[in-house]
Order: structure tokens, then C-alpha cells, then sequence
């Protein structure tokens, strides 16, 4: 588990009293716990430095006022989160923000009310998410013009790696209902490499990559290689910019509930059920035909209860 991980695991922790098992711990220690052992340059430690002295306003600040305030750049607010373990700021300031809110809380009820909600605050984080997918699908006309190229892509390429790997699974297990030909890529390396130097040369133009945190370096050079070969490519990964967003023809960004010890994928998801919806909408005579031969196979072969 990364230290990140760690740091996670122990702010959201259940016991079976509802108690935190953090809270026992002055707000103080859980904040200088994500620092121990960390090698932080000067610009970091001002960083730091600012999140003890004004944890319970910080810890509620964008990034860009925590870097105003601190007086450095956001990309460096940005890697002190990731020297931290984190994937990027949100995931540390959803850490920062319970240890703050105990600094705070006075009374029994509040504390009470902190520790009993803590699954419930990661259900509100997603569906702050899912609202940053909703207003993304504001205009219908990207996910549509991309649903119409992943659906004339014959084969079509789906590429998910590591922690990435279920979405791509989900994904392609549903596009083959509605799509003659879905490969699906779950390696990296030379396996990515010859899977979609294959596609690339049996008509296909486009490949659908995920990319979840914490981003995998054999993504990025599965990616390079898609492009390579002349394939287009559509990424649905976190807001986190990097590398990997600036090689996709196309970036769908969602991001990952990280409330908790493991992320979880609804924003993801959703827009995944989107670009799927948006795929059957570009050919729908296909999807209905491909539709009807799938459950009329199932019902033969008794697949169902």
C-alpha cells in the first residue's frame, strides 16, 4: 500500500464502535503523520509548513488559493500532494479536511457527527463527481461525434492496465453487444504493443483507453504506441493533467472518489455508460440487429435464470 494509501486508510477507518481509529489522535499528530519520513524541498516545506499553522482554513481552500496563499506555483502545490503519496491536491485535501473538522469540533455531538459520517462523506464526494460528469454532458456533441468514431472503429480497441483494468473489462464486455469487433488490451509491453499493431492493421482507427491514479508508466507508452502505429485515441482518466493527457487525441476527464483506502469509479463509470449510449446511438439499425441475435442466442443456451 502506498504511503498515500496509508495516510487514507487511516483517516476513513471504521471500527466497529463507529469510532475512528485516528480520532483517538490529536488532529495535530494525524497532520504531521503525512509529512514523517518525507524528503521535502524548501517550496514543499512552506507548503507544509502553512497547512500546520492554518490547517482548519486550508484544508477547505482550492488549489489555487493554497498556492496564492503560500506564495508558489499550483504545479507545486501539485507535486507536494504527490511526494505525499497522493495522487494530486483533492485527494489530499479530503485527508485534510476530517483532521481539520476535528481541530475544530467542540462539542460531543460534532465529533459524533464527524466519525459517523465518514462513508457518508465519501458517497457526497462521488456525487460531487457525478455533478462534474453531468455538467461535462452539458453538450451532448462531443460524446456523440466520439461515440460515432468509436463505433465506425472496426475493430475498435479498448486498453485498461492495472488499477484500470476493470473499467476497460466493463467496457468492452458491454461494447460487444453493440460492436462487431472489440479487442480487448489488459497488457503492457510488447503484448500492448503487438495487440494494437494488429488492430491498426486490420482497419482499426481508434483505441479507448482508461487511465485511472495512480497512472501506470506502461499506459503512457501503450498510448505512444497506439499512435504510432496511426491509431486515434480517446482517454477517460482523472483531472490530474500530465503526460498521458497530452499524447490522447481526445481527453474525457472523471475523476475517482478518493475518500477512502481504495478509490472508487461511479464518475468514471457513468461516463463510460455515456460513450456506450453514445455508440449505440450512431448506429442504432446495428445495435438493435446485434441486440436481438444476443438475446435470442442467451435464451437458446438458457445463459439467464
Amino acid at each position: 500500500m502506498s504511503s498515500g494509501q496509508q495516510a487514507r486508510a487511516q483517516a476513513a477507518a471504521i471500527t466497529p464502535s463507529g469510532q475512528s481509529a485516528t480520532e483517538v489522535r490529536p488532529p495535530a499528530d494525524r497532520l504531521l503523520a503525512l509529512f514523517d519520513g518525507r524528503r521535502l524541498s524548501p517550496g514543499q516545506r512552506r507548503i507544509a509548513q502553512y497547512l500546520i499553522d492554518h490547517l482548519t482554513e486550508a484544508a477547505f481552500l482550492s488549489i489555487t488559493e493554497l498556492a496564492e496563499r503560500v506564495g508558489v506555483s499550483q504545479p507545486s502545490v501539485t507535486r507536494f500532494a504527490a511526494s505525499l503519496g497522493f495522487s494530486g491536491y483533492p485527494a489530499l485535501r479530503d485527508v485534510l479536511q476530517p483532521i481539520a473538522l476535528s481541530a475544530v469540533a467542540g462539542a460531543p455531538d460534532t465529533r459524533e457527527q464527524i466519525r459517523r459520517n465518514e462513508l457518508q462523506a465519501a458517497v457526497d464526494a462521488e456525487i460531487e463527481n457525478l455533478e462534474n460528469v453531468r455538467r461535462l454532458l452539458a453538450d451532448t456533441n462531443q460524446v456523440l461525434d466520439i461515440g460515432r468514431e468509436l463505433a465506425a472503429s472496426v475493430p475498435l480497441t479498448i486498453l485498461g492496465l492495472r488499477i484500470s483494468v476493470s473499467l476497460a473489462e466493463y467496457f468492452a464486455y458491454a461494447a460487444r453487444r453493440i460492436h462487431p469487433d472489440v479487442r480487448l488490451v489488459t497488457r503492457g509491453g510488447s503484448v500492448a504493443f503487438d495487440a494494437l499493431l494488429q488492430s491498426r492493421a486490420a482497419g482499426g482507427t481508434w483505441v479507448l483507453a482508461f487511465a485511472m491514479p495512480r497512472h501506470a508508466k506502461e499506459t503512457l507508452s501503450a498510448v505512444r504506441a497506439a499512435r504510432s502505429t496511426g491509431l486515434r485515441v480517446v482517454l477517460i482518466t482523472d483531472p490530474t493533467l500530465g503526460p498521458l493527457v497530452d499524447e490522447a487525441d481526445v481527453a474525457l476527464t472523471a475523476a475517482t472518489g478518493s475518500r477512502l483506502v481504495f478509490d472508487s469509479y461511479a464518475a468514471p463509470g457513468m461516463l463510460s455508460a455515456a460513450l456506450l449510449q453514445a455508440m449505440a446511438d450512431a448506429d442504432p439499425e446495428r445495435t438493435q440487429a446485434r441486440l436481438e441475435d444476443y438475446e435470442h442466442v442467451a435464451d437458446q443456451h438458457g445463459f439467464f435464470l
